[in-house]
């Protein structure tokens, strides 16, 4: 996602720069306005220096998901209970267990202490706190209900916890067989197979293709290990990179959606994501437009952001919500009935969480078969790869052994 400098005033009347992620300069510009800062120059922010993002990197470590999430339920109970804002954080900072949130902390009851409201005070930590979770901090400060939003947001963080365990839960098995799996041909083309080419060129017999094509693979891998080692560093540095890059990130997103097994799940639970997001936004009070805006950056898939990005160009317009999420073409018609219903009965927020509890229902459902589903792919190129190998290597030693014994014959 492109980064963006920018200057601007916050509600104080200061003067206040920093950097941020957004789609666009104008969502970056409503993300802001979320915040109560008014936004004077955006500019796209300049690349770092070589090596600047590592040594800060290095430096410091953001909190971790589970940290914030914590971190939310925790104050929520605090200030449920009455205590002031600045002794809850001083007691978080007490008994937080790691360093990192630690410093967070401070920093938050620092910038308190200046006179930043807490959601200015919070987005001097980029790392710890999505814009999302600052654009809701503030709709707390704004309507007062600062503690309900801080367990909206525990529920959110915890339901994005819970997607994300178990779809690497499920991935875990099949990513260790394909391991193995690159390892064993690894060793059998590099060590196995040389080993019986010498053995079978000492015959001066006539190979079957297959073998001949196994060893001529062989000699390829052991006299060319080097440069295939650089080429797929290589290589993965250069999809890394072309990853990085807007385009490169979009279209990755895309092709994502679009696996044989996983792409419908990483659909699902991204819409989910987008679901409970802008069903908490709407519920909070914030306006549909600048849930849209807030909402796109939750959804961790940059495609889909942008088609969110769309429906809030076309809400802008005057479009309906409805309309809006027909043309984004990534919504099913029984979602499309529901957000109707919800648009006609003025329950939208409703229908949007009902979305995200139908959506993560059937993440659930496809997690659990998953492996399922995965398991007869992985057995049948095993196999495959096993009879390559029987073939290619003891064909000739059975011709060898039928025509030895035809031979005493």
């Amino acid at each position: 996602m492109p980064s963006f400098a920018y200057t601007a005033r916050n509600a104080g009347g200061e003067k206040v720069s920093g950097v941020a992620d957004a789609l666009t300069a104008a969502a970056l510009a409503d993300q802001l306005a979320g915040l109560g800062i008014v936004a004077l120059d955006i500019q796209p922010a300049a690349p770092p220096g070589p090596g600047s993002d590592l040594l800060r990197r290095l430096r410091t470590r953001p909190p971790g998901h589970l940290e914030v999430m914590l971190f939310s339920r925790q104050i929520h109970t605090l200030l449920r209970s009455g205590v002031p804002i600045m002794r809850a954080l001083g007691g978080l900072q007490e008994s937080a267990q790691s360093p990192d949130m630690k410093r967070v902390i401070r920093d938050v009851r620092e910038s308190l202490d200046t006179g930043r409201e807490l959601s200015a005070a919070l987005a001097r930590q980029p790392d710890a706190f999505s814009p999302f979770y600052l654009a809701m901090v503030r709709v707390g400060e704004l309507t007062g209900r600062l503690e309900e939003v801080f367990l909206r947001l525990f529920q959110h963080l915890e339901f994005e916890r819970e997607v994300r365990e178990k779809v690497k839960s499920a991935l875990r098995y099949p990513s260790f067989v394909l391991a193995v799996m690159a390892l064993a041909i690894t060793v059998v083309n590099l060590w196995v197979i040389p080993a019986f080419a010498k053995v079978y060129r000492g015959m001066d017999a006539q190979l079957p293709a297959l073998t001949e094509a196994l060893i001529g693979f062989s000699d390829f891998m052991v006299a060319q290990w080097p440069m295939l080692l650089l080429a797929g560093v290589g290589a993965a540095a250069l999809t890394r990179w072309w990853v990085s890059t807007p385009e490169g990130r979009v279209t990755w997103h895309r092709l994502k959606l679009r696996l044989p097994v996983a792409g419908k799940i990483v659909r699902k639970a991204t819409l989910a994501r987008f679901a409970r997001s802008f069903a908490l936004a709407a519920r909070s009070g914030v306006p549909i437009v600048q849930a849209l805006t807030v909402v796109a950056q939750t959804v961790d898939n940059d495609y889909i952001a942008g088609k969110i990005a769309a429906m809030r160009e076309g809400v802008e317009r005057g479009e309906s919500v409805l309309r809006s999420a027909v043309a984004s073409g990534v919504f099913t018609p029984v979602v499309l009935q529901m957000v109707a219903v919800g648009e006609e009965s003025g329950a939208l927020d409703d229908m949007m969480d009902e979305i995200g509890q139908m959506y993560q229902r059937e993440v659930e459902y496809e997690l659990k078969g998953l492996s399922a589903q995965i398991e007869p792919i992985l057995i049948l190129c095993l196999g495959v790869l096993v009879l390559i190998l029987a073939l290619g290597i003891f064909l000739p030693i059975w011709d060898l052994g039928s025509v030895a014994l035809g031979k005493r014959g």
